[in-house]
């Protein structure tokens, strides 16, 4: 392999057959103000998965072929001519979410504002699982649903990636949480902190909680519409799940059609919400360097610890993809380069 390449798992159009593969791809070139980080760990989201089906094509811009992934950890090789804050050899994590470009690589390109130094009590299997998770539950928790001591938040799939990050966040808090799991996982999730657990197979949630001031929307189907029940007026749900909403379409500023589209899919909702005396919103995360930072010294003061269910290897990138999709992980699936 020369200089020039490196080796990147890649989608080369969206739909049924994406044809997800690795391929010699032209090493990235850096802007003055990014960081080109040697990738050591990825991790993959349900998010990944969903790109390569199209779903998001009017949302998210890819050139394709493209690279996959958001999730990275590794060492800074090179900085731009504006980079102040790093310097070859720092050992970084990042979210690189909605930049057209991927995770899933041997090199991969950072924007300054987007990094932080890896917490130094993780490696970096540990460190590449954070950002996604960590970014999404502390918009959604702290910033969004305005989470605080004494609230009570609904977390369905505790034992999931996104689960397992957002119950000791709500914990670190000062929520009580409240989780849905099967029963293999209900010693896992009370272990994060979970105060009221379900075991789904034996009972339905919505007759089970009650008085929530939040919830977190991770499953996708009818779980967001029941959740309704055990809210509290003046309760938010937020969504990862979607239906998406025009306060996305705004934020993202597109195009009439699109806001309209929006407008009716989470008419519904929006509808049932407001004559229960909630707010519903729709969140996609944000990559945030200052955020992660402040996440990293959560981790470094092990108030949340990492769960992670399962390592691949690089050339296993596909098989990390697959397994996440079948939606049994306990906590996050890595890619080790």
């Amino acid at each position: 392999m020369n200089h020039q390449t490196m080796k990147a798992l890649t989608f080369k159009r969206y739909g049924k057959s994406p044809e997800i593969g690795f391929a010699d791809v032209p090493r990235p070139t850096l802007k003055a103000d990014e960081l080109l980080v040697q990738v050591h760990a990825a991790s993959v989201n349900p998010v990944d998965n969903m790109i390569v089906t199209g779903i998001f094509k009017p949302i998210l811009h890819f050139q394709l072929p493209a690279t996959l992934g958001s999730d990275l950890a590794g060492v800074v090789v090179e900085v731009g001519s504006n980079v102040t804050r790093f310097k070859s050899g720092d050992a970084v994590f990042a979210n690189i979410f909605d930049l057209g470009t991927g995770a899933i690589a041997e090199f991969a390109v950072v924007p300054e504002r987007l990094a932080a130094l890896k917490p130094a009590n993780l490696d970096f299997v540990e460190a590449a699982s954070i950002p996604m998770v960590g970014l999404t539950s502390w918009q959604a928790l702290k910033e969004r649903a305005n989470l605080r001591a004494g609230h009570k938040v609904f977390i369905p799939a505790g034992s999931g990636g996104i689960g397992t990050f957002a119950i000791q966040l709500a914990k670190h808090l000062g929520a009580k949480v409240g989780t849905t799991t099967s029963t293999g996982n209900v010693e896992l999730v009370r272990k994060l902190g979970a105060d009221e657990v379900v075991d789904y197979k034996e009972q339905e949630f919505e007759t089970a909680l009650r008085g929530y001031d939040a919830v977190l929307g991770t499953v996708r189907g009818d779980a967001i519409e029941k959740s309704l029940a055990i809210l509290k007026p003046g309760g938010a749900i937020v969504s990862l799940v979607g239906p998406l909403d025009v306060a996305f379409a705004r934020a993202r500023r597109l195009n009439f059609v699109l806001t309209f589209v929006f407008g009716l899919m989470s008419r519904k909702i929006m509808r049932l919400a407001k004559k229960r005396d909630v707010t519903y919103s729709f969140l996609f995360a944000r990559p945030d360097g200052v955020a992660l930072a402040e996440i990293g010294k959560l981790l470094e003061a092990e108030r949340i610890r990492p769960v992670i269910d399962k390592v691949f290897a690089f050339v296993q990138a596909k098989d990390a993809l697959d397994y996440l999709a079948q939606g049994r992980s306990r906590g996050k699936v890595v890619i080790k380069m």
